[in-house]
């Protein structure tokens, strides 16, 4: 093993490097807890100009993290936030947390790795590490990264290591944070992997070892694939055991009840955040390229993709019960972040349910406790801001549509005085029914 290897190794090991994180969103900033937790200097670097101010003020911008992570940080000096790429000249490895979306057909959009690689080539001290953190097709490290990185004379596995880490965070999910979840780490060669290694395993509690860049990237898409096709299962089958006059909040619920074989997934209003919406077309992307239709990924793609439209279909059924037509009809949204409890619209069904309220002439207000204002989105743009979930805002109501089922909303409120809910998350459930007609979509 290259001497510089060992190097970086034996620093990790003693936690004496200085780690510098690229993207201070909801990946990066939890990985720089997680860094300066063990006892790392971390440089937290982002084009935000408005977060790092934050972060120097001690304000929290990602509330599921709470408001006393950004004040120990703020108050710490083994943590420097900035927007200057030259502070990143210090780092002995620096991990790449930024965005991989897609384009208007579905295509990879790699241009923040690709920026964010150059900008690290830029400023990249010898011998240091580079882990790419964000989520893409398998070769993306050493087809895209590597080349960026070795500009010139420099070399991997001599001059810097490349790895790939693939981020594992869930906003808002209790009983397990960055620290405690095990961590796949693989290297573009052995020394790089080595060192890639040994940095996760002093920041985590199980960093795993796999024999390349490729199998981690892979294993990272087969993640978000398992639950985007089984979530795509229940939802093509709703509407079907609907119509037999079944639950399938009963169904799954019953099926569940097997110790062995079977894991609940639920149906929804479509999906939402970064990962499960938008990671299976990586691979689909790829596949291609070697002549393969990935037929169950783009099958489950398209069901979950028309579930907003099933949503509006399903009130506007509901409405016409009431002898009500959709246009200038009054529909109160509540909660528009993409899952339970947290401020996170990355995705989010809500916005395009919202679309086509719009578009059929709905008149459209929403409530979601933790987003006062519905922020401006690559494809959505709407002047809405948070109503009160209030007796005056439900009883104006044509049609509550229960989007988000977040925990601290007043259920029986809804059902004591909406006409009528239609509850995509089955959060009627847990309440005592009163005066309103519930609906599931």
């Amino acid at each position: 093993m290259p001497d510089a290897a060992q190097i970086l190794i034996e620093r990790f090991t003693r936690r004496d490097a200085c780690v510098g994180v690229v993207g201070l969103g909801y990946v990066g900033l939890p990985l720089v807890r997680a860094l300066h937790d063990a006892g790392f200097r971390v440089i937290g670097y982002d084009v935000d100009d408005a977060k790092i101010e934050q972060l120097r003020r001690g304000e929290a911008y990602l509330k599921h993290l709470g408001d006393a992570l950004p004040k120990e940080l703020a108050a710490s000096d083994r943590f420097t936030p900035t927007s200057s790429p030259e502070d990143l000249s210090a780092c002995d490895a620096i991990c790449l947390c930024v965005p991989t979306p897609l384009g208007s057909h579905q295509e990879p959009d790699l241009s923040y790795v690709e920026d964010s690689t150059r900008m690290v080539g830029s400023v990249l001290k010898a011998g240091a590490l580079v882990v790419l953190e964000s989520t893409s097709y398998p070769g993306t490290t050493r087809e895209v990264c590597l080349p960026l990185l070795e500009s010139g004379n420099r070399r991997c596995g001599r001059d810097f290591f490349l790895a790939f880490s693939p981020e594992r965070e869930d906003p808002g999910r209790r009983g397990f944070e960055t620290r405690t979840i095990p961590r796949l780490v693989g290297g573009i060669d052995e020394p790089s992997g080595k060192v890639a290694h040994a940095l996760y395993s002093a920041a985590v509690e199980q960093a795993v070892l796999l024999d390349s860049a490729e199998t981690a990237e892979a294993a990272k898409l087969l993640e978000n694939i398992y639950r985007a096709v089984n979530i795509a299962l229940v939802n093509e089958l709703k509407p079907v055991l609907a119509d037999m006059g079944i639950d399938i909040w009963k169904v799954i619920k019953a099926a569940a009840t097997k110790p062995f074989g079977f894991q609940a997934f639920y149906p929804g209003p479509g999906l939402g955040g970064h990962c499960i919406p938008i990671d299976p077309y990586y691979l689909t992307h790829k596949a291609r390229e070697y002549g393969h239709a990935t037929r169950f990924i783009e099958l489950a793609g398209e069901i979950n993709s028309r579930m907003p439209l099933a949503v509006v279909d399903r009130v506007a059924h509901a409405l016409n019960q009431d002898a009500k037509p959709v246009k200038g009809s009054r529909v109160l949204v509540v909660g528009i972040a993409y899952k339970p409890d947290v401020d996170d619209v990355r995705e989010t069904p809500a916005a395009e349910i919202i679309r086509l309220l719009l578009e059929r002439g709905a008149i459209v207000s929403y409530h979601d406790p933790h987003i006062a204002r519905f922020p401006d989105m690559r494809r959505y743009q709407f002047d809405l801001a948070s109503s009160p979930l209030d007796q005056a805002h439900v009883d104006a109501a044509d049609c509550v549509l229960i989007v988000t089922n977040h925990s601290d909303l007043d259920y029986a409120l809804l059902a004591a005085r909406a006409k009528l809910i239609v509850d995509t998350r089955d959060a009627m459930a847990r309440v005592t029914p009163g005066q309103a007609r519930v609906v599931k979509a």
